[in-house]
């Protein structure tokens, strides 16, 4: 039987491994699967597939963290996190 959930979970640690993380190695990270319109999906993939120096975890930890920057979230981590996800040395890698 095909469990496309299992397989979802087994290509993200593919993935991750793959991927520079921004985080330090001492950060907690959670993870969480959640379900976007067919449409938000595309956007994400076209923008990856026009940038291929971001992936589909540093574009949403940094569309996270600017959104909760902006909604007025104001610690000192929020700030560094979303400064580190926009101008990691990952972006200054391909596309210049």
């Amino acid at each position: 039987m095909h469990n496309p959930g299992l397989e979802t979970v087994q290509q993200k640690k593919i993935d991750q491994r793959k991927s520079l993380s921004i985080n330090s190695q001492t950060e907690s990270i959670v993870s969480f699967i959640e379900d976007v319109p067919v449409y938000l999906n595309d956007a994400i993939r076209k923008f990856i597939d026009e940038h291929p120096n971001w992936d589909q975890h540093r574009l949403m930890q940094a569309a996270i963290s600017g959104y909760l920057l902006e909604k007025g979230v104001t610690s000192i981590e929020m700030r560094r996190f979303y400064s580190q996800s926009m101008f990691c040395k990952k972006s200054m890698r391909g596309n210049i």
